[in-house]
């Protein structure tokens, strides 16, 4: 079940106008300066099949309380954060712009497909929380069009394309292995990119500050360190994300173990709830 912890951002709608702005800000000449840089870099990244799915476990955990993050194409509920319905393998919320981009894509695909007939009640509650035009068959359209393969796949590629892939090259360009690029891939999952204090991009500049990313000449544990704590900062700032446990009992955990490429086995806690990859 989808748990009310990790709400979506509405600056995620910003996130590909700003993505690579980013991705050159900050980039600088690829230095081996440390022992746990070479390490992390030698290893495959976020990337590698094995470690995606990981990626995908790990974000479950939190986003769902399950490891089974497949069983989540069928998942819609409006979790009262504001945006609307949630829904998804990664939280797409009809507020927030990026279930309107997944819905079209899929339309472009399968034209005449359930949810079809709801763009443009999707296009008319873009940026509020409001139902009107979805309700009452719109979580029951959701649903039916997650038995189709080809609404599985845009979901899937939507991810990669707008949370995913940017996460990971950015974290490639700062030098960061597997962990690093999870970090960053879970911070721009709640966060979003947009101009904001909290945006993923603020976060990172915060981390900026304190401490240098290995392609910058500085250590790996170090900054990413100060990534999370900056990433602590900005959950604290609202009261939907001041549950910090994704980071204090997850993925700090893995750093305090130098599991710089997240090797199995892998143990960790989400809001009280214990997690196992053997």
């Amino acid at each position: 079940m989808h748990t009310p912890h990790t709400p979506t951002s509405p600056s995620r709608r910003t996130i590909l106008a700003t993505i690579g702005a980013t991705l050159v800000a900050g980039a600088g000449p690829a230095l081996t300066s440390t022992p746990a840089y070479a390490r992390s870099t030698a290893a495959p990244g976020l990337d590698d099949p094995a470690k995606k799915e990981i990626a995908m476990k790990l974000v479950s955990s939190a986003e769902n309380s399950s490891l089974d993050w497949k069983a989540q194409y069928q998942y819609i509920e409006d979790i009262g954060d504001g945006r609307g319905y949630t829904a998804g393998i990664i939280g797409f919320c009809s507020g927030t712009h990026d279930m309107l981009d997944l819905v079209e894509l899929y339309t472009r695909r399968k034209p005449g497909n359930p949810l079809a007939g709801y763009l443009p009640a999707l296009r008319r509650v873009d940026g509020s929380d409001s139902h009107e035009g979805l309700d009452p068959g719109y979580p029951d359209a959701w649903r039916r069009a997650a038995q189709d393969q080809v609404f599985k796949q845009a979901q899937n590629d939507e991810r990669d394309r707008v949370y995913f892939n940017p996460a990971v090259q950015r974290g490639k360009a700062d030098g960061i292995g597997t962990l690093g690029q999870f970090t960053y891939y879970d911070a721009i999952v709640m966060h979003g990119n947009g101009g904001d204090s909290t945006s993923f991009g603020s976060i990172r500049n915060r981390a900026l500050g304190r401490a240098r990313p290995p392609a910058q000449g500085g250590d790996e544990v170090t900054y990413l360190n100060a990534f999370l704590d900056a990433r602590v900062w900005a959950m604290k700032q609202e009261e939907a994300h001041s549950d910090t446990s994704r980071v204090d009992t997850a993925q700090r955990v893995f750093l305090r173990n130098r599991n710089l490429n997240l090797n199995p086995p892998l143990d960790w806690q989400v809001y009280g709830d214990s997690f196992h990859i053997g």
